[in-house]
């Protein structure tokens, strides 16, 4: 019997975020690259084509700019594992990893970040 696991990813989603720790981070939104990869429940059959069999990755594009919206973060950690804590509550995730970075940060590399995961148990 094949076993199908199941991911899902949104890749460098680009936006302005209030983070960082030093004052002059803290004068304007920075640009920020977040990668989001949500593990979905195996399956042991062929996925129907609907969309309530699986996760709607939308959902992710428009839940980081409202958990962001307004907000400062100190650290790239705190909202790496905010996001996490979003992700790993949605209906049929069973892991979610999540890789923030800055990529003006640094002149001499692309960016500079954090990354975490989390998984529950089946």
């Amino acid at each position: 019997m094949e076993i199908f696991n199941r991911r899902i990813r949104i890749r460098a989603f680009c936006m302005p975020i209030s983070l960082g720790f030093y004052e002059a981070e803290k004068k304007s939104p920075q640009r920020v690259l977040i990668d989001v990869e949500l593990r979905l429940a195996p399956l042991q059959h062929d996925i129907p084509d609907d969309v309530r069999a699986t996760v709607d990755y939308d959902l992710m594009h428009r839940t980081i700019p409202k958990l962001v919206a307004g907000r400062h973060f100190n650290l790239q950690e705190t909202l790496c594992h905010e996001i996490l804590s979003v992700c790993i509550k949605l209906d049929g995730v069973i892991g979610a990893r999540v890789w923030v970075r800055k990529p003006d940060i640094c002149a001499d590399c692309k960016s500079a970040g954090y990354e975490a995961e989390v998984s529950v148990n089946i």
